[in-house]
């Protein structure tokens, strides 16, 4: 197969993100995944402020040699025009990467939003382009309403966000993406695109252990050595807040949802998002086959995949490869 073929066989990815030391592993993963085509990072506030998603995105693609990938940087502020309050620089550092204080990179994101973007390569490669949304989902939505067309242009969404059946991990009821922004949640669930939604109900079975840690680090791997950099920090808070010796591996579990969706299994419903009150952030998905008698909030939304089991062990091994093999 000549190379042009491979290219056009490889799925195209753009990465929402907000990096994050999950989201540099999960970057790095799709950097050196060879079914994947990365065309864009945009970025979003979550673990940081969106201005430092962007540095940090530019400054992992530096660190992958990878200047040729397009930043366009996402919005600073909620559907509902807050800023976001509560960053989580308690999990990933002040910075977004372990408090290593790296130097400002050279690159600089494009001129264009990242919701113009996204409705750009959606129109440029029609069922093409699989969106990896591994923040608050603000940017979707922005997407969405620039262009009502994006979510039957875009092939898929898959989105690292919801509790399903589990506990919040910002509160009892909220998962922290779809708390940064329920408004942008529910108009994204309820959108009619081709959506998979990868909860922590699923990404807290996929845990990078001590002993997997001390692996990367006598590897060779550029990526891995460069993760190891950071990761301490991310090790620290899951003793902590957890009281385990491992890290939740959120980020990359999405982003091989988009790269090998065998290694989950899903079921299909509708999800809202409660977006008032205590229970703000609270993903409610209807998976049942009930016909219930009044038309409600729930009536002829479109269905989406909420993946239910994950091979943990498969995926751990394919992000400690391809972190290893950098």
């Amino acid at each position: 197969m000549g190379d042009a073929e491979t290219q056009k066989k490889k799925k195209k990815i753009i990465i929402d993100t907000d990096p994050g030391i999950d989201d540099a592993m999960a970057i790095f993963v799709a950097l050196n995944s060879p079914e994947i085509e990365v065309i864009g990072l945009t970025t979003i506030y979550g673990n940081v402020y969106t201005t430092l998603a962007t540095r940090n995105a530019l400054h992992l693609l530096e660190v992958a040699e990878r200047n040729d990938i397009p930043v366009a940087e996402g919005s600073h502020v909620t559907m509902m025009k807050v800023t976001k309050l509560r960053i989580a620089s308690f999990v990933h550092g002040s910075d977004g990467l372990g408090n290593q204080n790296f130097p400002p990179p050279k690159g600089k994101a494009i001129d264009q939003s990242a919701a113009a973007f996204l409705v750009e390569k959606a129109n440029q490669y029609p069922g093409e382009v699989t969106v990896v949304a591994l923040g608050p989902l603000t940017n979707i939505a922005l997407a969405i309403e620039l262009d009502p067309a994006f979510p039957k242009k875009i092939g898929q969404i898959v989105i690292l966000g919801g509790a399903f059946s589990v506990n919040g991990n910002v509160n009892p009821a909220a998962e922290a993406n779809i708390f940064g922004d329920p408004e942008a949640a529910d108009i994204v669930f309820t959108c009619g695109a081709d959506i998979l939604a990868v909860g922590i109900n699923v990404t807290h079975q996929v845990i990078l252990t001590e002993a997997d840690r001390d692996k990367l680090q006598n590897s060779n791997g550029r990526f891995a050595q460069y993760l190891c950099k950071i990761i301490g920090f991310y090790f620290s808070y899951h003793e902590e807040a957890y009281c385990t010796k491992g890290v939740y591996l959120h980020d990359p579990a999405a982003l091989l949802a988009a790269v090998n969706p065998s290694l989950f299994t899903y079921s299909e419903g509708v999800v809202r998002v409660q977006t008032c009150g205590i229970m703000r952030g609270l993903t409610i998905f209807d998976n049942t086959k009930k016909r219930y008698a009044e038309v409600t909030e729930w009536t002829n939304k479109p269905m989406v995949k909420v993946a239910v089991t994950v091979d943990a062990q498969a995926m751990v091994d394919l992000v400690m490869e391809r972190l290893m093999n950098s």
